[in-house]
């Protein structure tokens, strides 16, 4: 009898109890002050950040590839569903957000099953770090207000904490010293053995002192909204508030989610050594995000902070991570009715020192020294990120990838003469600007051509003009991909070399290359260009083409058509 796929999925899962169930308290206990920040980066009841911690990591875990993996709530995802929400009214903005998640899931499923995992890393590692920067800084400068007590007015986080700076009177002296003490705590605890539960410490200790005061002028958790008790049940959203700008918005946190996904995969290898699947993890963050939204909670994804501390207190299978969604749910069932005491200067100075904990000064100094493209995209991106709502940088994030790529491919494009030595081998030299008369030349291309690659090809290519019956080999050995540019680019140089009674030899071309050249009417394959199609034998076809350019030069010469 063949067992059912579920019972044979979990028999390959077994989790290791003894380190798995202890592995995920830990987990539980930091993902309370996180989730409920997160929380507070979108605008919402805090409880909607301990709803995602409870359903990402159970989920997730259930369906990832790489099996440490928490998925649950980050800075990044919270940051952007807060800027998507921006223009939604305060009373409608949770049943937007668990829209808003749910759509972001669909769209993370969507993208594993397209198997579009390999794109990924087409988003380069400076504007990557661009953007992560600028998320830093969007949390950092945002929580002043909350930090300090002070309402302030502006349109993005950097003004709203100028605003801070330029009106110290707005400032409440018990919620500054309340926030200044949690991240007092937080620096303290951050070298000792209780790093682990630092975060929630910070919270407890300053929230328990202002209670003891009996200050009214610090603002707690439950002046946001009413905590639910109890544990979550699930909850479908109305359509009413779908909008293209939510649509976009929850575009712009899958592509942030499935993008950081990947970075954690790389962090956190598989402990049998098995290769992570990264279309097989966009499918777990989108089933995470789904099973979010519908228990009434906000986008979630593989988290850097909470993978590392899964491997760091010794999680050994993915039910280390399922395990840290259940306690979450034990805490939430038994320590709800707490949550809404939490001073919020506390949530905010644990967002600050997140911020400032996940900038990397290193890396930053390293791509500033890199280059002037390296540069462009890291600036760039940062102040968009800094200054433009969170979907608008994505999207400006993504372009400046794609662009710079097709720069770099452009730029690093050369092309070189290849001269025989007689004995079966080649001389590589630069190759000359210019063809001379009766001569036969043999030209390699390193870099890519495609697009801007192709063009950039037109313009080293030797210029026929002045010369005689020159022949040109031009070797592109192990080119597979070529666009219509390319063909265009061919077709005019071949026109060039004919109009001067020249011609243009083709060698080591791939067999389905030559075929879409024999199909295009722009190279004439049977005339002025001849094709020698590559063989096993490495140089083989350069040589015929080389022989048939000679043979052929030398029995044209002074054969120069009338202009």
């Amino acid at each position: 009898m063949v067992a059912h796929p579920v019972l044979r999925y979990l028999r390959s899962e077994r989790p290791d109890l003894r380190a798995d169930v202890v592995a995920g308290l830990p987990g539980a206990i930091g993902s309370v002050p996180d989730g409920m920040a997160c929380a507070v980066l979108v605008g919402v009841n805090p409880i909607h950040g301990l709803y995602a911690s409870f359903a990402g990591p159970v989920a997730g875990g259930l369906t990832s590839s790489t099996r440490l993996m928490v998925i649950t709530t980050t800075t990044a995802a919270s940051l952007a569903a807060g800027s998507a929400l921006e223009g939604v009214d305060p009373a409608d903005r949770p049943d937007a957000l668990i829209l808003l998640t749910i759509i972001a899931g669909v769209a993370m499923v969507v993208a594993g099953i397209a198997r579009l995992g390999r794109y990924t890393r087409f988003v380069s590692h400076s504007v990557m770090i661009g953007f992560l920067t600028g998320i830093s800084a969007n949390i950092f400068f945002g929580q002043i207000p909350d930090l300090t007590g002070a309402e302030a007015s502006g349109g993005f986080a950097l003004a709203k904490a100028l605003y801070v700076v330029l009106h110290p009177s707005r400032i409440d002296i018990t919620s500054l010293l309340a926030g200044l003490t949690a991240l007092g705590i937080l620096v303290g605890l951050s070298r000792t053995r209780l790093r682990a539960v630092s975060a929630l410490v910070a919270l407890v200790v300053p929230t328990a002192i202002v209670m003891i005061v009996g200050s009214d002028s610090v603002a707690r958790v439950e002046d946001v909204g009413q905590i639910p008790s109890g544990v979550p049940l699930p909850h479908l959203p109305g359509l009413s508030l779908l909008s293209f700008s939510l649509v976009t918005g929850a575009l712009a946190v899958a592509a942030i989610v499935l993008v950081q996904g990947s970075g954690v995969a790389e962090a956190a290898p598989n402990r049998d050594a098995t290769v992570s699947n990264a279309n097989q993890d966009f499918i777990a963050q989108g089933v995470g995000n789904l099973a979010a939204g519908f228990f009434r909670g906000q986008p979630v994804g593989g988290s850097v902070g909470q993978t590392a501390l899964n491997q760091a207190v010794g999680g050994r299978t993915r039910w280390a991570a399922i395990f840290s969604g259940l306690w979450m749910l034990v805490i939430l069932a038994a320590f709800s009715g707490v949550v809404g005491l939490v001073a919020m200067p506390t949530l905010a100075a644990v967002l600050v020192f997140a911020a400032a904990g996940s900038l990397r000064p290193g890396e930053l100094r390293t791509i500033l020294r890199t280059g002037p493209t390296s540069q462009i995209a890291i600036v760039s991106t940062f102040l968009a990120t800094l200054f433009l709502p969170v979907a608008a940088a994505v999207g400006i994030g993504v372009t400046l990838s794609l662009l710079l790529q097709l720069n770099q491919g452009a730029m690093d494009l050369k092309v070189v003469e290849l001269k025989p030595t007689g004995d079966g081998r080649w001389i590589e030299q630069p190759a000359p600007e210019v063809l001379s008369s009766h001569q036969t030349i043999v030209l390699d291309v390193y870099g890519s051509l495609l697009y801007a690659g192709s063009r950039t090809l037109g313009v080293h290519l030797p210029d026929p003009a002045g010369a005689e019956a020159p022949a040109v080999v031009l070797r592109l050995r192990g080119r597979t991909a070529v666009g219509a540019t390319f063909v265009k680019v061919l077709a005019d140089y071949a026109a060039a070399l004919h109009t001067v009674g020249g011609r243009l030899y083709l060698s080591g071309v791939d067999h389905a290359l030559a075929e879409l050249l024999r199909r295009t009417d722009r190279v004439d394959v049977s005339g002025p260009v001849q094709v020698f199609e590559a063989s096993e034998l490495v140089g083989e076809s350069t040589a015929k083409a080389l022989h048939e350019a000679e043979t052929w030069a030398v029995g044209h010469r002074g054969d120069v058509p009338d202009q």
